[in-house]
């Protein structure tokens, strides 16, 4: 157990915004995450420390975004059409321009600064901000539901520090904004876990992205097979990210939390359980003396409201009881945090997913491991 308290930033002005009515990302995900954790009176214990967010500052975007981009995301969302928003990747399905835009973007991205002043001012050894982890944005336009990338942000400001900082990605989809951000230099180490880009957007991050220049081998790629379950993947997780973490020696790790793995997220193919993802986490717990950890995928929206209080439990180092309690339990259709089972297709699949599995450690194993100085199993 930390001797610390272990923050969690939370206010209801992250999860009011709407991104269209048939958007997949909801953010009334995150309300429901914090109900479920008051629900079992979590923020009444010692050592949970509820924080409230803040809006970060243009001085903070700037640090990963160009000012054209941000000033595009400033004017789209008040309606101003002065500049075409399609240039900077707004304005489609993806990243459609809705009311507030850019004040919830400030917002999702200052509650993970929030998380990085406490963390820095030494009040808290571990955070989360499970409104963060919007890891597709790049320097001058939108992707993949992600207008600012709140994890560069925190990277760029830990680092300016002069914190040693292993960014860990555990979405189902390639962190492909944070690796695009330190991709030719060794100032951070970026580990990304994530079904095949052969499979599912953005359609990268393969095993022999390891980065160029001073970059090389300080870019982490884990492809995985649809339909990977909780044994195969926490298998490769050992077999990767526990070593490379153990000798880069951090001073902060920065986990990307998404669990759009689940089996029944509605938009992607791995097969984790709520457990699985879980038992992941678990592994973060002792690798670094601070943490800080931040949401991201899942579109199944009770899925992710039962990880991220797991992983907040976790953090806390007082796993919560697997009964949710009530009225929650009876009010969101969700009994139990745990899984009772994964997907009807996984066993059929893990032949194929633990070959791909093994071939995926194996290149990381011969191109990586090398730079710092570990031996392959």
């Amino acid at each position: 157990m930390r001797r610390k308290p272990v923050a969690f930033v939370y206010g209801d002005a992250l999860s009011r915004h709407v991104l269209s009515d048939t958007h997949p990302l909801k953010p009334v995900r995150l309300r429901y995450t914090y109900e479920l954790l008051r629900s079992y009176g979590v923020f009444e214990e010692p050592g949970a420390l509820l924080v409230e967010p803040r809006a970060a500052i243009v001085d903070e975007a700037l640090l990963f975004h160009t000012p054209e981009y941000i000033d595009c995301v400033r004017r789209v969302s008040a309606n101003d059409y002065s500049v075409n928003p399609l240039a900077f990747g707004l304005g489609h399905g993806d990243n459609p321009i809705f009311e507030g835009m850019y004040e919830a973007a400030l917002l999702s991205t200052g509650a993970t600064m929030r998380a990085v002043d406490v963390l820095l001012a030494d009040e808290v050894d571990a955070a989360i901000s499970i409104s963060g982890g919007l890891h597709h944005a790049m320097p001058g336009y939108a992707s993949g539901f992600c207008v600012f990338n709140d994890p560069v942000v925190a990277i760029e400001a830990m680092l300016s520090k002069g914190l040693k900082v292993a960014y860990v990605d555990i979405d189902c989809h390639h962190g492909d904004g944070v690796q695009h951000a330190f991709y030719d230099t060794d100032a951070a180490l970026t580990i990304s876990l994530h079904e095949s880009g052969a499979f599912l957007f953005p359609g990268t991050g393969f095993t022999d992205e390891v980065g160029t220049g001073k970059g090389r081998g300080y870019s982490v790629n884990l492809p995985l097979y649809p339909y990977t379950s909780d044994d195969v993947y926490t298998w490769a997780f050992d077999e990767v990210v526990t070593p490379l973490l153990d000798a880069f020696e951090p001073d902060v790790i920065v986990s990307q939390l998404g669990i759009d793995t689940h089996f029944r997220d509605p938009i992607t193919h791995l097969s984790l359980t709520v457990q699985g993802f879980s038992r992941a986490v678990s592994r973060f717990a002792d690798k670094a003396p601070k943490w800080l950890a931040l949401g991201g995928g899942g579109y199944d929206l009770q899925a992710v409201a039962r990880a991220w209080s797991s992983a907040y439990g976790i953090m806390l180092g007082r796993p919560l009881p697997d009964d949710i309690p009530e009225p929650y339990a009876s009010e969101r259709g969700a009994a139990t945090l745990s899984d009772p089972g994964g997907a009807a297709e996984v066993e059929a699949a893990q032949e194929d997913a633990r070959t791909f599995a093994e071939s995926s450690v194996q290149a990381v194993q011969s191109l990586v491991f090398p730079t710092h100085g570990i031996r392959g199993s």
